[in-house]
């Protein structure tokens, strides 16, 4: 004989037919196993009982006056308070369409009379624990998502409170940068070279500060939805070949050459944005392709998309990054081969995708990378 259930945790078993002799069968079976039965003789004393008190599990008879067992599962069913609740059929009707509707009323079982009472023990025990389990199922799911609703609020006061921070240094960051360039076009001649030296390198770094709380800002927009685009018909191969062009000199010893397989190529798109994008990609490629390394931008036509490609001749990045490497702050170290993505890449991916097009990167380790992007045709 199986081990009764503790009386603290006694289930609940809701008995229901309409023959006295099989509701004190089962009922003081049950009780001697040490469940809580809880007999009752008609289908509307069954459904009132339910919702009183919900019950574990329902045994639940089929042919009864007045409303019948398949009756009582249906409006248990229909009541989200008590649909979860497993209801085993107990009938005389043995015909498989009897048990087909059962089972597709919400049945979780079915047991033909005359029965023995170790089957209906053993059905018993098995969807107690099933409903056990279910119940331990919703409890940890909602715990995750109290703990999920909660991360997002914490996310999102500590990206108000970034954005607030960076919206506050932008001004300074833009007026840093134009003291800068004023000093050096008023006393620059006064200057010995080291000198001058030290105001460039104060210049460029104050412009990298303003351009990353620039892009910080810009990022926080688009994900926010409140970065509207100027729209306009553009070329994309002439955009391409301006920025291109822009990185000439900040190539160095790189070969940087760009290429067109379709000639023009019309798309509807915001051409200040557009050119960020690229510009971002070959900036990284030049960043981090070492000297006399090869950087190729290519454009291309595939069916109804217009494609640009950065390819460069660096270190590559493992298969395992290609997702992250589009992520806010995301990085790759691999072996001491650093690829730093900071922000860039970020509004890359939100500003392609605001334009309904795709970006990935194509990488491997030692055999450098492609970055693309694809936008839809005008």
């Amino acid at each position: 004989m199986q081990p009764s259930p503790s009386p603290v945790t006694a289930p609940s078993i809701l008995i229901v037919d309409d023959t006295p002799e099989n509701l004190q069968l089962l009922n003081g079976m049950l009780k001697s196993r040490g469940y809580k039965a809880r007999p009752v003789p008609s289908g509307e004393m069954a459904l009132r009982a339910a919702k009183s008190d919900p019950p574990d599990l329902v045994l639940l008879d089929i042919n009864m006056p007045e409303m019948n067992g398949y009756e009582v599962c249906r409006r248990l069913k229909a009541d989200p308070q008590l649909a979860s609740i497993p209801v085993i059929f107990i009938s005389a009707l043995n015909e498989t369409m009897d048990k087909v509707k059962a089972f597709g009323l919400g049945g979780v079982d079915y047991v033909t009379k005359p029965f023995q009472f170790e089957e209906v023990h053993a059905r018993v025990e098995t969807h107690l624990k099933l409903r056990q389990l279910q119940k331990e199922l919703e409890r940890q799911n909602q715990q995750l998502k109290e703990s999920y609703d909660r991360l997002r609020e914490l996310e999102t006061l500590r990206d108000n409170l970034v954005h607030l921070v960076v919206h506050d240094l932008r001004s300074p960051l833009a007026m840093m940068a134009g003291y800068v360039d004023l000093i050096k076009v008023k006393i620059a001649a006064k200057l010995n070279a080291s000198e001058v030296g030290y105001i460039d390198v104060v210049g460029k770094h104050t412009a990298k500060l303003l351009d990353m709380v620039t892009t910080l800002l810009d990022v926080s927009r688009m994900e926010a939805g409140q970065m509207p685009l100027n729209r306009q018909a553009c070329d994309l191969a002439g955009v391409a070949k301006e920025v291109v062009d822009s990185f000439s000199v900040l190539a160095g010893r790189r070969q940087l050459s760009i290429e067109s397989l379709s000639g023009p190529l019309s798309i509807h798109a915001d051409k200040d944005v557009l050119q960020r994008v690229i510009a971002n990609l070959v900036g990284n490629a030049v960043k981090f392709t070492p000297d006399g390394g090869r950087i190729s931008v290519t454009i291309s036509r595939k069916d109804l998309m217009a494609r640009v490609a950065v390819t460069d001749s660096g270190p590559g990045i493992p298969t395992e990054y290609h997702t992250k490497v589009f992520e806010k702050f995301g990085q790759v170290d691999k072996q001491a081969r650093r690829h730093s993505t900071g922000l860039g890449l970020t509004f890359c991916k939100l500003a392609v995708h605001a334009h309904g097009g795709e970006i990935g990167v194509e990488s491997e380790v030692g055999k450098g990378s492609t970055f693309w992007f694809a936008l839809p045709l005008r």
